[in-house]
Formats: structure tokens, sequence, C-alpha cells
């Protein structure tokens, strides 16, 4: 059987990060799987370097890796190859551009608004403060996800039972039946697997053509607003431009390869910015110093005006599209808009962004993904044959200690501000980083050509989430969650126990005491915490 239980056992990428650290290695570790089956953990600078950048296209995701997330992510430019996934990144890059990322920040401060007042609301009638994290976090991630991708506002936030947000929450909601049928698929044909009757794989299936259903929809209203446009009416410059209308604009994608892509940004971006702020709530939890530090710095850089539940720089309606599938909502100030928020009001606040680095290296959303090898090939002098399976792991590269120094295991954003500055005028340190010794000691977003393209989307969207939280909320864990979190029962909560070794397992499916849930992402599960207004109106 191999290292099948611990694997098994343990959450997703916990044995490598372990491993990392204990067993001697050369940049490449082998384990053995179910039936003894053979991996290679790719986790050295050099190896990385050849797999990530140098020979990319000569490794590919496994086909049943492949059949686990189309239904979930389309067959988009995450599961693309080769010169097809060549032609799709080129095609969409340009909606990641610097300048349109920039452009995208009134948006994300306006949702990150729209959250912290419809939560206030929420506890002041609730009367107690407890909210569950999760659930509000995902409405707010899809609401800008879906500005993003196809220029329309969800609105999740306010209308939780939309039928999109509801059919991607019966999709990506882990339960043991499809965790199970997750585990499986890695290793049985799709027919034999068909026949299984698991309620879930129709579950499945129906959601995912909901989705698609929806997807087509965006696909015509918007190829239909564009063809009614008079070209004196196209704005030079738009305030951004969402992903569609690039897709659309570049010619490459026929209209179920239009589907496919809104598929792949609308589950990757919702799941990945999740996982990031539940972390980071989770962090602030931990901490109330850095609660303070981070409101301290918002406070500082960001205009007043802006945590105005009333803000309108300008009176006009509203540039976003809502969309038609929840039966309320018109298009029109219905929310502030911050129109006039600057990008640089973010970037001044030095210990945001680097506890939000910090956040991204300890808990990378996706903690490990695979690879095979297409044909015979080498990894850092070492010969890899045709067909062997390939591990990347970011939950453990991200915390090698020869890489990042003893202290890799603990949550410490100080690691990410220059030496010899005071942490009051911090000086952020990102593009250097802490492991100079390769920048393949972070491996959050992956690198080279299949790098993801939207991590400066990715970084910029958590730092407006986790700004407004800390300026308008003091939080804390739910005392209810304590007892779970410290007793090593089945209670999903996480207390105020959880110790600072994160990333040291201490019972079967916990980190320190967190209970993490690897589904599309690693979460973790359960986080109840206790919010208390404090900021803005």
């Amino acid at each position: 059987m191999g290292h099948f239980w611990c694997l098994i056992n343990e959450p997703q990428g916990q044995p490598l990060r372990r491993w990392i650290n204990e067993v001697p290695h050369d940049g490449l570790i082998r384990y053995l799987d179910f039936f003894n089956r053979e991996r290679i953990a790719v986790v050295g600078p050099r190896a990385l370097a050849e797999i990530l950048v140098h020979k990319p296209y000569d490794f590919t995701k496994p086909a049943q890796f492949v059949r686990a997330l189309e239904n979930i992510l389309g067959n988009g430019l995450f599961l693309a190859e080769g010169d097809v996934h060549k032609r799709q990144r080129k095609s969409v890059l340009p909606a990641f551009s610097y300048r349109n990322i920039k452009a995208f920040y009134p948006s994300f401060w306006s949702k990150s608004q729209e959250l912290v007042h419809c939560l206030a609301d929420h506890v002041t009638m609730a009367g107690d403060g407890h909210i569950d994290l999760d659930d509000w976090v995902s409405r707010a991630a899809f609401d800008i996800i879906g500005l993003a991708t196809f220029g329309h506002n969800l609105e999740t936030i306010t209308c939780p039972d939309a039928v999109f947000a509801e059919t991607y929450r019966k999709m990506l909601s882990p339960n043991r039946w499809s965790l199970l049928l997750g585990f499986l698929v890695m290793f049985l044909p799709a027919w034999f697997l068909s026949l299984i009757p698991i309620l879930r794989t129709s579950e499945m299936t129906r959601a995912s053509n909901t989705i698609k259903h929806i997807c087509r929809q965006m696909i015509h209203m918007q190829k239909t607003q564009l063809q009614a446009t008079p070209p004196q009416e196209v704005p030079r410059t738009p305030t951004y431009r969402d992903i569609l209308s690039v897709a659309i604009a570049s010619g490459a994608f026929s209209d179920e390869d239009l589907v496919n892509q809104l598929m792949t940004f609308l589950a990757a971006g919702h799941e990945s910015t999740t996982a990031a702020m539940d972390w980071s709530v989770y962090e602030l939890c931990r901490d109330p110093s850095a609660q303070r530090r981070i409101r301290e710095e918002v406070m500082a850089h960001v205009p007043a005006h802006h945590f105005s539940r009333h803000h309108h720089h300008h009176k006009h309606k509203s540039p976003h599209r809502t969309l038609p599938l929840h039966g309320g909502g018109e298009e029109g100030d219905h929310h502030p808009h911050h129109q006039d928020f600057h990008a640089a009001y973010i970037d001044k606040c030095t210990y945001l962004q680097a506890f939000c680095a910090e956040i991204l290296r300890l808990y990378p959303p996706i903690a490990l993904t695979m690879r095979v090898a297409a044909r015979d090939t080498a990894l850092a002098g070492t010969f890899i044959p045709k067909g062997t399976t390939i591990v990347l792991a970011p939950w453990a590269v991200n915390t090698s200690r020869e890489a990042w120094g003893e202290d890799a295991l603990l949550f410490r954003p100080e690691r990410w501000l220059a030496a010899g500055t005071s942490p009051a005028s911090g000086k952020f340190n990102r593009f250097k980083g802490p492991a100079k010794t390769s920048p393949y000691a972070l491996l959050t977003f992956l690198h080279g050509p299949r790098s993801c393209v939207g991590q400066s989307f990715a970084r910029a969207e958590l730092a407006c989430l986790v700004a407004a939280w800390a300026y308008a909320f003091e939080t804390e864990f739910a005392a209810a969650a304590t007892s779970a979190a410290g007793t090593g029962d089945d209670g999903d909560g996480i207390g105020a126990g959880a110790g600072a070794g994160v990333g040291v397992t201490n019972k079967e499916g916990y980190v320190a005491g967190v209970r993490v849930v690897t589904g599309v992402s690693a979460k973790p599960g359960g986080l109840k915490v206790k919010i208390r207004k404090i900021g803005g109106e």
C-alpha cells in the first residue's frame, strides 16, 4: 500500500510538507501511493525550473486528473495542453494586464465594502456577532469574479439564494461521497465510474450543465450588445475589460470554447479567493495586533469617504450589469461604486501587503497538482521515463526550511518587509522575496508558461478584502469552536487553542488545531468567528 494511509488520512499536501524538511533529497522525493504506484514530488529549485520553465510541455496533466476537474473547471485554460494552451493564454492575457488590474480596484473595493456593510447589518439583527465565515466570503468572491469574468453583478452578497451561487455551492462543497468519488476518479476509468450509483455524480453533472447554460446566456447577451453598439459609442478608455469581452475580441474561441474559459475563471477565481480570505481571517483571529496594525495602515492611506455606506464620487448609473437569475435587483445605484478608488491606497499599506503575501505562502489555495511525463525526459539529472507521475506541491515547497529558514512553518508577515526598516515604515519586498536562494521557493502561482495568469488579480483582490475587513471589524474565534479544535474530536470549529506552529500535523486531518478541508482548494474547515463592528458607518 506504500504511503497510502498517511496520504489519505492527512490533509492534501501535508505529508509532503513534512517530508521536504525531514527526508534527505536532491530536489526530488520519491514515494508510493495506492498499489505501490510511484510518484515523484519535485521540490528543488533546479528541477522546478526545468519542469515549469524550460520544458513545461514535456509534462501534461493526468487524464484522470482532467476527468476529476472538467465538470467544475470546464476544459479551459487550466486543463488545456500544448499549442492549445499557448493560444488560449495569449488570447486572455490582456484581461490581466497591469493597467487592467489597476482598473479593477474600484470594483474590488466596492464589493469589499458591500460585504462588510451587509455583515454589519446581519450581526446587528442576529445580536451575537457570530457568522459562518466561508459562506459570506464565498458570496463576495462570487460577486467579484462575476464582474471580472463577464461584467455582471451576480449580487450573491445580498441574494445568497441566487441560482448561480447556489449551483456552484452544490458543485464545490465536499462531502464524504464527493471526496470518495474524487479519490476514485484518480484511479478508475470514466465508464466504470458512470455505473456507480452515487447521487453525487448526477448532481455534479446537473450543476455543471446549469453553469454552462448560464455561461451561454452571458456569451449571447454580450455578443448581442457588442453587435448593437455603434462604433462611435464604444468608449475609447473603458473602466476595465472583463475576461469575456477580451476573449470575444480575440476571435480565438468558439462559443463552446468561451463557455469552458468562463467556467475555468469562475471556479478557480472564486475558490482561491475564498480559501485565501478564510485563512486571512483565521490569522487575524490568532493575532489581534495584526488586526490593529492593518487597521491603522488603512486609516492612514485610504480616504475616509471610501468607508461610507452611501459614498458616490459621481452620481451615475452602475457600470455593472445585474445578472437576472434571482428575480431581484435592478441595474442602478443600489450600492456604492467607489470609482475614484485608487490602487495606490492599498499599495501604500506595506504591512497589509506583507500579511497577504504570507497568507499566500503558508496557505496556498492549491495544495498540490499533478503532471505526467509525456515523453522520456530528465529532471535535475535524473532520468524520468514516459508515463511517470510528477507531483508539484506548493503546500510543501512554500515551507522548505532550506529556503525560508527555521521559521518556515510559522506565520510571520515581517519576513516580507525589507531588512533595516522599522515596522511602521517597512518597505514591501515581495518581488525579491525573503527566499533569496531561488524564486522557485514560492510555488503558489507556479512559474513559467503555465503560471497563473490571474495572480496579480488575486493579490489585489485579497488585499482589498482584508483591508476592508480589518478596518470594519474586531474579529475573534467563536467561543463554541474552542473545545472542538483543542480536543481532537469531530467538531467542525476552529478555536483559539490553535498553536503557532501552523503546518505541523498533530492529529488526522488537522494542522495545529485547524481541520483542513481539501476539495478544489485547501481551507480551514468550519471556521466560525465572532465580529464586532468598529470602523465606518
